[in-house]
Formats: structure tokens, C-alpha cells, sequence
């Protein structure tokens, strides 16, 4: 079994003090840094883009996370990669070759990652499986923080754990949307290594990020 990683979004920290945000996770014990990117066009919502990324990375030695919620992505890739991602994650819906947008990933020497919406099928990647490093399963609709984890998505990791034991293969499986003490145990459960959390981590406990982080390895 993969090392439990946590990987906390920052969309949960307090933006006036993102760079200090992201040095009190370094400190606490957070194994990646979680990025989200949003065009305000693929989801409802608009964050932050290359010129960020690339201050914030300056002062930070933890790789970045960075999942891609805009459209058309194939285009961007390079910026974000420039920027300092060291994972770059698309989503299937969001370009119109995802063989070649998975290559040019790796082309430029990043980990490539590939996100599943809740009502996405695993099917839409199965063939591209073995190409890729990470698949990001979303417990919530994308767009927005501090929504409900939607425990039906525990399925497509358990299918994604099977057809990796079938075929030998190692990528990554990643679970965003809504994890907390409760629910992280049985994404575990179901086959998850990497858990994204913002909420649980910036604002349980009086923010204490460290017991936070510690706690969710530890379930």
C-alpha cells in the first residue's frame, strides 16, 4: 500500500496571506501543495493563474498540486508548467485531445494528471491509464469550496485500484471534495492515496494545521 499523502488546497487559506499560508503547511508536515485553477468558464468560479504560482513556489520546497479547472486547457499547459507545477492535472471534458495534452505533460518533465467529475466514467481514461501519474476523483462538483462529500464516487476508486492490480500499473489516486476526519478513513478504504483538504485542515481544530495534517494520516 502507497504512503498516505495529504495535499492541502489552498482555496480554503487565507488569501491576503498566501505566502505565509503556504509556509505554515510546509511546516506542519503537507506532502504537496494543492493548486486550484479556475477560468470562471469550465466551472463557476475564478482563483488564481501563472504569475501566483510562480511567486508562491519561490518560497516553498513542497511540490505543487495543480489541478486545471478551465477551458480550452491543451494551451495553458506550458504557463503552468513555467509557473513551477510539478503536477499538472486536466480534465478529460476540457480538451480536445487528451492523448496529446497528457504527452505535452510529460513532454515538459511534470507528473500529468487526469481529474474525474463525479458523474464522469471511469471509461474516459481507461485506455490513457497507463500514460498518466495521478487520477483526481472529485467527491464534489468542481468550482467551489466547502461542499458535501458525495460518498458514491468511492466506486470509481475501488474499479481504478482493481484495474491497476490487473494491469500492473502505479499512478496515483486522489480524492477531492469535502474530506474530513470521517470520510477520509474510507476513501483509504477504498483505494485513495492522496487526500485533498482545505476546510478540515485551514479551519477544525482553531486552525491548528499541523494536528490537522497528522490527524488525517493517521485515520
Amino acid at each position: 500500500m502507497k504512503k498516505i499523502q495529504i495535499s492541502p488546497s489552498i482555496l480554503s487559506a487565507d488569501f491576503s496571506q498566501l505566502g505565509k499560508e503556504i509556509k505554515r503547511l510546509e511546516y506542519a508536515g503537507a506532502d504537496l501543495i494543492h493548486v486550484d485553477v479556475m477560468d470562471g468558464h469550465f466551472v463557476p468560479n475564478l482563483t488564481i493563474g501563472p504569475p501566483v504560482i510562480k511567486a508562491l513556489k519561490k518560497n516553498c520546497k513542497i511540490k505543487f498540486d495543480v489541478h486545471l479547472m478551465i477551458s480550452p486547457v491543451h494551451k495553458y499547459i506550458e504557463a503552468y508548467s513555467d509557473a513551477g507545477a510539478d503536477i499538472i492535472t486536466i480534465h478529460p471534458e476540457a480538451t480536445d485531445n487528451l492523448s496529446a495534452s497528457i504527452s505535452k505533460i510529460k513532454k515538459l518533465k511534470k507528473k500529468a494528471g487526469v481529474s474525474l467529475n463525479p458523474e464522469t466514467k471511469v471509461d474516459i481514461i481507461q485506455d490513457f491509464l497507463d500514460q498518466i501519474d495521478l487520477v483526481l476523483i472529485m467527491s464534489v462538483n468542481p468550482g467551489f469550496g466547502g461542499q458535501k462529500f458525495m460518498p458514491e464516487v468511492l466506486d470509481k476508486i475501488k474499479l481504478l485500484k482493481k484495474i491497476q492490480r490487473q494491469n500492473n500499473l502505479d499512478f496515483d489516486i486522489e480524492i477531492d471534495g469535502g474530506i474530513n476526519f470521517e470520510n477520509s478513513k474510507i476513501a483509504i478504504e477504498a483505494g485513495a492515496n492522496i487526500l485533498v483538504s482545505g476546510t478540515t485542515i485551514f479551519k477544525s481544530n482553531n486552525g491548528d494545521i499541523k494536528k490537522n495534517i497528522d490527524l488525517l494520516k493517521s485515520l
